[in-house]
């Protein structure tokens, strides 16, 4: 290592302090500027800025400090300043500023002011190695020096860090002692104290101290020494005008060792003949010397202070040292002692104000200062409300937790004192009674599981309070946000879906909507839909929530579907699933014509025997229809042939098909009988029909007959339109023109006096009767069933 390293060193640290030292100097001097001492407890008040600048007031940077925006005061927070770590020694610097930048005032100025951080002694002194050897010869002279190679290091600063070593464990006397004592000093006043230690054990290391032969007489006769701990104590009172030194030696001696020996040297000073004494007249609240105010209080008289000593003083004068909230007013040849500010409790607790003396004596000489120091307490009043350091807490919680959860803690600073200072929490009564709050701590829980369905947020208002007189208050707010879980299965509107769609709808056609529902969020909540037991006729549209057709639908071939749907969640980690039954009935449109089974075919005949009476069935038309409803409804028409046979001797039952002898059957009903019958259903808009010939042979003799082949129908193709509202078969027009007849004949046997009336509407009716039969007699024939060319064929 080179020897002219550590001189360079010295001279970059020298410079570096210098140029530090003109800064710090020019920071203090031209701008606002606190102080601190390092690593304090949060919410230590260590500043205001509302002295010099006007509201509102806002810190910029927060890591160590933060600001009330109103007051401007500032405390630490939970951030300790370690001046060691903020400033480090390699700086060079004796002071430790870090710098704040602040905007203050209306008009939102930015400034920047410095807080020094003052050093406390938080860091021992400390060796690189734990072992220093020296080599020293034996026949080195007494007095010899030695430098140590490895020198302990203190990072704190100032006094803190200057460091002073002594030897321990070893076998030799303390060195030489140099004590001054006052001229006017007390009896048993201990002077100075010599150690020396012994590395034996046991007896062998008890140690006898005793002053030596040689020491004057009047040393022996002013101290005293104990044997056992080397304290050295005056034995009388001293009144010595004049200057002295005293040289005691002191002697150690061992068991079976040579003693060791060490001197100290007591000056004695002459005592003050000439002094000034300063009495206090207390005004203001004391207690055991020490003045009490209240904080904020304006300026306030506390003592009055008077001097008092020889009368041939001249130019006497009282002031105060250092810079403190605290005045002195000249009043009478007395000292009135006042505040010169409302002094804060929270800035500083305890004053301690120094006031000095001056005076000259009657020759001019100057005469020793004397120096009092007064204590004053301030006394803490609630002035200051709970700070929270946070005004609105947010935080996320999962639902369905464990009771008794804990949240979170909220923390509220009184910069007050005592009771003042003592902080309560409480919840606004209007919250919810799941959420409990320690009133203490400030520790928030819940003490029951929370639902995001039921409450995805709540809001709560958290008050603290102090508990001074009377006791003030702040509020901040917290923010709860639950978060979901996947405990909700879906849920269908209804367990059971009915649908009726008609069988003609086309493929992809909408059935109907499927109702279905998740209350969880997100993924949790987004649902699926799956058909379990799909034949392939139906398919889930997810996009619109609807079943839907995927081919064509017969009734005839199944008229009712029984499905399964499954409802399922996209949820983590399990997906949560839910069945309903659906149950579709496929509606019957009329897409079917009636079958005719019986008889077998429109050449088909049978012989009719004359002799058959009246009303006796003789056959029986008999047809299906795969439709169902009014769609499979059948009903049976005879429409007639051009000429119209207004006689015919059958008679066909609309309902059943039945075909009976509608009159005794006459010589000219010998012959071939042929009605032509349209089997019609009851669908709507229109009817679906088809027809059939019913032969019918009316013979003596039973042979069987048949035919050739079919009839052909000879009318025109507007008789097929509509059936026929009277049949040939059933002639009830003569019966009704009798019934008229007859109810006219009552009328008139009735009333003589409507005789007249009666006859005119009877013949009246009489001339109406042949139009109406003919008008029926044609709609009749009207039959609009617009059948083609096939149906006249001779199948």
């Amino acid at each position: 290592m080179g020897h002219g390293t550590p001189d360079n060193m010295n001279w970059a640290g020298l410079l570096q302090n210098l140029l530090v030292a003109v800064h710090l100097r020019q920071i203090l001097c031209d701008s606002v500027w606190f102080s601190i001492p390092e690593e304090q407890e949060p919410g230590i008040l260590a500043g205001s800025l509302s002295k010099h600048f006007p509201p509102p007031y806002q810190l910029l940077t927060q890591e160590y400090l933060w600001m009330d925006k109103n007051t401007g005061n500032f405390y630490t927070t939970e951030q300790k300043m370690d001046r060691e770590t903020l400033c480090p020694e390699e700086t060079g610097a004796e002071e430790c500023i870090i710098l704040h930048n602040a905007i203050v005032g209306p008009s939102g100025d930015l400034i920047q002011f410095p807080v020094i951080i003052e050093d406390i002694n938080d860091n021992a002194p400390h060796f690189e190695n734990s072992e220093i050897h020296l080599k020293v010869s034996e026949d080195v002279t007494v007095g010899t020096s030695f430098l140590l190679d490895d020198q302990a290091q203190d990072r704190d600063a100032g006094h803190n860090g200057k460091l002073h070593y002594h030897l321990e464990d070893s076998d030799a006397l303390t060195s030489a002692r140099n004590v001054t004592i006052p001229g006017d000093s007390r009896k048993n006043m201990l002077v100075a104290q010599v150690k020396a230690t012994d590395p034996d054990s046991g007896p062998n290391a008890a140690i006898v101290y005793s002053l030596s032969p040689k020491v004057s007489k009047r040393a022996k006769k002013l101290f005293s020494l104990d044997s056992l701990t080397g304290y050295i104590r005056l034995t009388q009172d001293l009144q010595s005008d004049n200057s002295e030194d005293l040289l005691l030696k002191v002697l150690a001696s061992g068991h079976h060792c040579p003693p060791a020996d060490t001197q100290v040297t007591v000056s004695v000073l002459p005592k003050a003949n000439q002094e000034l004494t300063i009495k206090i007249g207390f005004i203001a609240e004391h207690q055991n010397q020490t003045m009490v105010l209240p904080e904020n209080q304006p300026p306030t008289v506390l003592a009055v202070l008077e001097l008092e000593g020889d009368s041939s003083f001249k130019d006497t004068s009282l002031a105060i040292e250092n810079e403190v909230p605290f005045t002195l007013s000249p009043q009478n040849g007395k000292y009135l002692l006042s505040t010169s500010k409302p002094l804060d409790y929270e800035t500083k607790s305890e004053h301690h104000i120094s006031v000095v003396a001056h005076a000259r004596s009657a020759e001019g000489t100057v005469i020793a200062p004397s120096r009092r120091v007064m204590r004053v307490m301030v006394s803490d009043v609630n002035d200051n409300a709970p700070h929270f350091l946070q005004p609105h807490y947010q935080l996320e919680v999962e639902e369905n937790n464990q009771p008794g959860k804990p949240l979170l803690q909220v923390l509220a600073l009184d910069a007050d004192s005592g009771s003042s200072g003592r902080v309560t929490y409480r919840l606004d009564k209007h919250t919810s009674t799941v959420f409990n709050i320690d009133p203490v701590t400030g520790q928030l829980s819940v003490s029951a599981s929370l639902d995001r369905e039921q409450q995805d947020v709540h809001k709560l208002t958290v008050f603290a309070r102090d508990s001074g007189s009377p006791p003030l208050e702040s509020v901040a707010t917290v923010s709860i946000r639950v978060l979901d879980q996947n405990d909700n299965a879906p849920v269908f509107l209804t367990p059971h879906f009915l649908f009726f769609i008609p069988e003609s709808v086309p493929p992809f056609a909408q059935v109907g909507g499927l109702g279905v529902t998740d209350p969880d969020e997100g993924k949790n909540g987004n649902t699926e839909l799956h058909l379990v037991n799909s034949s392939g006729h139906f398919v889930v549209d997810n996009t619109q929530g609807t079943l839907r057709t995927t081919t064509n639908l017969d009734r005839e071939t199944q008229d009712r579907y029984e499905l399964y749907l499954l409802a399922s969640d996209h949820g983590y980690p399990v997906s949560l699933t839910s069945t309903a039954r659906v149950t579709i009935f496929v509606e019957d449109i009329n897409d079917n014509q009636p079958k005719v089974i019986l008889p077998s075919s429109n050449s088909s005949c049978l012989t009719v025997s004359p002799e058959t009476t009246e009303g006796t069935m003789v056959t029986k038309i008999y047809a299906v229809d795969e439709d169902s409803g009014l769609n499979s409804e059948i009903t049976y028409t005879v429409v007639a042939p051009e000429p119209v046979q207004n006689s015919s001797p059958f008679r066909v039952d609309s309902r059943s098909g039945n075909i009976t002898v509608a009159q005794q059957l006459l010589q000219q009903d010998l012959r071939m009988h042929h009605l032509f019958i349209v089997v019609r259903d009851g669908g709507k808009p229109a009817p679906l029909y088809t027809t059939v010939w019913v032969n019918l042979w009316v013979n003596e003799s039973m042979e069987p007959c048949h035919l050739d082949r079919a009839p052909t129908w000879t009318g025109t193709p507007d008789l097929f339109q509509t059936p026929s509202k009277a049949p040939i078969c059933e002639v009830e027009d003569t019966r009704s023109a009798q019934l008229i007849l007859l109810v006219g004949l009552g009328m008139m046997l009735a009333s003589i006096c409507l005789l007249v009336v009666t006859a005119v509407l009877y013949l009246k009716q009489r001339r109406v009767s042949p139009q109406q039969n003919k008008r029926v007699d044609n709609a009749e024939n009207e039959i609009p069933l617009r059948l083609m060319d096939k149906y006249y064929s001779d199948d």
